[in-house]
């Protein structure tokens, strides 16, 4: 009888030893959550309303981490070389993820096979701002410029691979105008080249720019989506204010690295869901310029690999370099 508790007892610690981290109660520690940009960003002022949400469902911290750099690779890289446990997330966007994937012909991590998808958060437009000064007052105006003074005026965006950057980019190709790209440490210091006058326009993610709008600090000619923002539901589409055609969009999502625990994945999935269907956080999301929509991996999947695709058909269109 002994030898046999004794055996049994040798058993369970055995299983206790072998069990994996994930097989204990998710989550035992903080959550770091990398955003591939600058403070101030898109990316970083949404993932500071998730990650706050999160850390009350969750019950523990779960902190933003910005890591700019190499329009989101530094970042993305950080969390697709991560170990899949569950305590190393990142709030992706389509600079991070599509972008980058159209952009550069070598990567440090695959955007598809790398990550694991959680959900999708949220959608966004791109604003077309431009210094109050500027002579112009459509898009229609600023083509007809741009077109007058062929390389005078320059486009700034957040860094070479975000989708300011592309944005840009199908501009410059659906106006047949020749502008010149400058890239900056940044979403929010292209918004202060705008404000500046050292850039003549940027189409910039909304939430770092909307503050300078409203105050009439900055002009916004059009947002960048098919159709208008529920957050300035007053400002035209760029389609509509004179560039028939013009949609370009962005979206912020969290994921995990690839080979993350399915029960850790539905565990992030549930209460980020449950989360984005409150009042609460739609109301704040709103306020950065956002649409709530939330989802299942594979529906965020299926978003990813249908921007991939477009996004390399405008690279391929407008001969965009990441240098």
């Amino acid at each position: 009888m002994k030898n046999s508790m004794r055996w049994i007892g040798g058993m369970l610690a055995a299983l206790m030893i072998a069990a994996p981290a994930w097989a204990q109660p998710y989550p035992t520690k903080p959550i770091r959550m990398v955003v591939p940009s600058a403070p101030g960003s898109g990316p970083d002022l949404i993932a500071r309303v998730v990650a706050q949400k999160l850390t009350e469902s969750l019950g523990k911290p779960v902190v933003a981490d910005p890591r700019p750099g190499a329009g989101g690779s530094l970042g993305a890289e950080i969390v697709a070389k991560s170990p899949p446990d569950g305590y190393t997330l990142i709030m992706g966007s389509a600079g991070s993820h599509s972008v980058n994937t159209a952009l550069y012909p070598k990567l440090p991590y695959d955007a598809l096979k790398d990550f694991a998808p959680v959900s999708l958060v949220s959608t966004a437009p791109n604003i077309l701002i431009v210094h109050p000064s500027m002579p112009v007052k459509t898009v229609k105006d600023l083509v007809a410029l741009a077109k007058a003074k062929p390389g005078d005026l320059t486009f700034g965006s957040g860094g070479n691979g975000s989708t300011a950057h592309l944005s840009g980019e199908l501009f410059r190709v659906l106006a047949k105008v020749n502008m010149v790209h400058v890239p900056f440490k940044g979403a929010p210091a292209a918004v202060i080249g705008v404000m500046t006058g050292e850039i003549s326009l940027a189409i910039l993610n909304l939430p770092p720019a909307l503050p300078h709008v409203r105050s009439g600090k900055l002009k916004a000619l059009g947002v960048s989506t098919a159709t208008r923002s529920s957050a300035v539901p007053d400002i035209p589409t760029i389609a509509e204010a004179g560039l028939p055609g013009y949609d370009a969009g962005t979206w912020y999502g969290l994921l995990a690295p690839a080979g993350t625990p399915g029960e850790i994945i539905a565990r992030l999935n549930a209460e980020l869901v449950k989360g984005l269907r409150s009042a609460e956080m739609k109301k704040r999301i709103a306020a950065e310029g956002g649409d709530v929509i939330g989802g299942t991996p594979d529906e965020f999947t299926a978003v990813i690999k249908r921007d991939i695709e477009k996004w390399t058909r405008v690279v391929a269109a407008s001969g965009a370099k990441a240098n």
